[in-house]
């Protein structure tokens, strides 16, 4: 047994057109919805060329903030390279690891050697449905002045993430298979609304 912690996960898109159907079919089949309204900033290590130029693909990190919890902090999180599809072809599995941090997160990122590549505004809503999250958003591009979010525009393709919660270790008691299991059930709860599948991300 690995000594990662991982998540799993699925991924979808589709048209505003669809979004009352999807809403609908998700709601019917999850515990509790609520609106999100979220910041994500990520950022790369400072040497990320000489990582590159070396063979190596530098790991991001990435910092969330939910805005709809004005007391929320955020939380600094970041992926390896998902498993390989003939490990895991039906689902994404990939290492995660998560910290929470008081203060000021953005300056803590910075003193450990990474610097602001990019951000986004994510609008829409989360569900739970046991030990998984799904997210419906749409992305909200940055007002370079302001540096505040522009809303979507009516045609923004929606997207939808599938998957477990916070990070799971692969043990005995709780195996990943559990989790491409829970992911699947949702998978195949959309069928024919909604196509969930693997990513490579």
């Amino acid at each position: 047994m690995s000594a990662h912690f991982y998540e799993v996960a699925l991924f979808g898109e589709f048209f505003s057109r669809d979004l009352k159907a999807i809403v609908n079919r998700i709601t019917i089949h999850s515990e509790s919805s609520q609106p999100m309204h979220s910041r994500e900033i990520v950022f790369e290590p400072f040497d990320v060329q000489a990582q590159r130029d070396a063979g190596s693909e530098p790991i991001l990190l990435r910092a969330r903030k939910e805005l709809t919890e004005p007391t929320s902090g955020w939380v600094l999180y970041s992926y390896l390279k998902p498993e390989s599809v003939r490990v895991h072809p039906e689902a994404t599995v990939r290492p995660w690891a998560t910290c929470e941090v008081i203060g000021d997160a953005l300056t803590f990122a910075s003193a450990l050697g990474y610097i602001r590549r990019s951000q986004i505004y994510k609008r829409g809503y989360v569900f739970r449905r046991g030990t998984l999250v799904i997210q419906m958003f749409q992305q909200e591009q940055v007002d370079p002045k302001t540096q505040q979010p522009i809303p979507a525009h009516a045609d923004t393709l929606w997207e939808v993430e599938v998957k477990t919660a916070s990070p799971i270790r692969n043990t005995q008691e709780t195996p990943l298979s559990q989790s491409v299991d829970a992911v699947l059930e949702v998978q195949l709860l959309m069928k024919g609304l909604l196509d969930l599948r693997r990513q490579d991300v």
